[in-house]
């Protein structure tokens, strides 16, 4: 029997997932916010353009950690107590920032603490998504969040720095604390609680937290397909390659400043696109999919090498983007079938693999684009992308025909 696609309509008529979504959004802006406003208080007071960028750059080392540490906070509580406890700590923290006169090394421990705590609210977030939302209605709700994500990163950049400029770093500090407390109203009075599933039927007392973190990776290291569905969203460090480049690309090509401004905007808008156009496919034909499209996502890079002029690059980078929009079905095929006791800690195990896969492959682009040029790196990433995740995608087909998983750790395709 055929599964109907769901459609965004069908996904926001969903009151819980109306205020969830709203909800992401703020705290999106608001993570956003508080990165750009110490990135520019420490440019202001040091003057220093490569500690600024390594102000900014710290900021995601706390996604790896959270991911790994405490993304099993959501199998241990109801998922709206952490997202709300989490959006309360970071408001907390950001008022601290906003204190005059604090030194530049507490900003950026505090900065680091709030990008911590992203972790246990995202994984709360999706696995609340997967309960609140059956069938077809996750991976659209998914995307509708990976685009909302995209918008609102996109907004916290331009209203950061307009904020700064206009009322200085501690008021849009304030601003930022603001934001989260308005997320933390809207979930508090909008969600239900969504306790965790204890996994051996008594939820009277949580498990202990390094317990949960235990037992988390080991779902995924027993699980051949979780583990082939992470090994396909981890190929995306392949493709963020270009992404560490645009500028140095961008002057190999002897394009202008506004050529780094196309380049960096066309695999967001090629992703956008190619959630588009899977919503209008049939849920099986998007599995069947995913595999080829993972593979496209860095085979179409490749032209990258010989440098073929602004407009061909824009294009191809859009194409690739348009593949890469395979990790929705990725996601939800990954959040779906994670055993519901363990799923926030299965989650993070997801969000720091993917945080050090993309962070890996931009910084080593970055090395090798110091010995060879960047057209020679990004198709040397693209060559080696494409063969890794097919070998992936492979792994991922053998996976979905072969004997269940074991025991705790079984899905469906």
């Amino acid at each position: 029997m055929t599964v109907p696609a769901a459609s965004y309509r069908s996904v926001f008529a969903i009151p819980e997932f109306r205020k969830l979504w709203a909800a992401h959004a703020l705290s999106v802006v608001g993570d956003q916010l508080a990165r750009v406003a110490i990135t520019i208080l420490v440019y202001e007071r040091t003057r220093s353009a490569g500690l600024a960028a390594m102000t900014y750059a710290l900021t995601y080392l706390p996604d790896f950690i959270g991911g790994a540490a405490l993304a099993g906070l959501a199998d241990r509580f109801p998922r709206r107590t952490v997202m709300v406890s989490t959006d309360l700590a970071r408001a907390g923290l950001v008022a601290l920032m906003a204190v005059p006169a604090v030194p530049l090394a507490v900003q950026a421990g505090l900065l680091f603490a709030v990008q911590l705590l992203a972790a246990p609210f995202a994984t709360s977030r999706q696995a609340i998504l997967a309960d609140m939302l059956p069938g077809d209605r996750l991976t659209v709700g998914l995307g509708a969040i990976s685009i909302t994500s995209q918008a609102a990163f996109g907004a916290g950049f331009a209203l950061g720095a307009v904020l700064v400029a206009q009322v200085g770093v501690a008021a849009a500090l304030l601003i930022d604390v603001l934001t989260f407390l308005i997320s933390a109203a809207i979930i508090r009075s909008g969600i239900r609680l969504y306790r965790p599933v204890a996994p051996d039927g008594d939820d009277s007392r949580p498990p202990g937290h390094w317990q949960t973190v235990r037992a988390g990776w080991s779902v995924v290291a027993r699980s051949a397909r979780l583990r082939t569905l992470l090994a396909i969203a981890c190929c995306s460090g392949f493709y963020a390659v270009p992404e560490g480049l645009a500028v140095p690309y961008a002057e190999q090509l002897g394009a202008g400043t506004a050529a780094v401004g196309w380049l960096l905007v066309a695999n967001p808008l090629g992703t956008v696109i190619g959630m588009a156009l899977l919503r209008a496919i049939r849920p099986d034909r998007r599995l069947a999919l995913l595999g080829p499209m993972a593979v496209c996502s860095s085979l179409v890079l490749l032209p990258t090498g010989w440098s073929p002029g602004l407009a061909i690059t824009v294009s191809l980078w859009t194409l690739s983007g348009l593949f890469s929009a395979h990790d929705i079905v990725t996601q939800a095929t990954y959040v779906r079938n994670a055993p519901p006791e363990r799923r926030g800690q299965a989650i993070g195990v997801a969000i720091a693999a993917l945080r050090a896969a993309q962070g890996l492959g931009i910084v080593l682009g970055g090395v090798i684009a110091q010995l060879v040029s960047p057209a020679v790196t990004i198709a040397g990433a693209a060559a080696l992308g494409t063969v890794v995740t097919a070998i992936a995608a492979y792994r991922w087909t053998r996976a979905v025909s072969s004997r269940p998983d074991p025991p705790g750790t079984r899905l469906t395709s």
